[in-house]
């Protein structure tokens, strides 16, 4: 199963993980997961601000997770993202893999954030003392994102 869920409102990746965790068959033998918090940086950053183009969005995202899923032979894979004005300290992401080995579970988390930092279609700002400044992915980004083709 695939879940991908993009939401306004705040989710908790404990209750999230406990609820796939349950779900899972007898041949899972692995989950791995990612949590993505917007950090405060000792109050440089007050909000996280994440914009989307509705619709879209969604689909482009179900369609890395399904891509991302189907490279991986994995069981489960759950993607949450968080949308709108997101306070420091809260989850921003959940990524979680189930599968039947290790191996698949942990690069299918890692390549599943990749994508959602590099080309999944959201907006970011931060907020902080200064104001508000655009976030853009970095030349690291797009590097970790290319080992995945090779």
């Amino acid at each position: 199963m695939i879940r991908t869920l993009i939401t306004p409102d705040p989710f908790s990746p404990e209750t999230e993980m406990q609820a796939l965790s349950k779900e899972r068959d007898s041949e899972a033998g692995a989950l791995a997961s990612f949590v993505g918090y917007c950090r405060s940086a000792n109050g440089a950053v007050s909000q996280l601000e994440l914009d989307h183009y509705p619709g879209f969005t969604e689909a482009e995202v179900s369609r890395l997770a399904h891509s991302v899923a189907a490279r991986h032979d994995l069981l489960d894979l759950l993607v949450i993202h968080r949308i709108g004005v997101i306070p420091a300290n809260d989850p921003i992401v959940l990524v979680a893999a189930l599968s039947c080995h290790r191996a698949e579970a942990f690069a299918a988390v890692a390549e599943m954030m990749d994508y959602l930092k590099t080309d999944a279609p959201f907006w970011k700002s931060e907020t902080g003392p200064d104001g508000s400044r655009w976030i853009e992915p970095v030349a690291a980004d797009y590097a970790r994102r290319a080992e995945h083709t090779k």
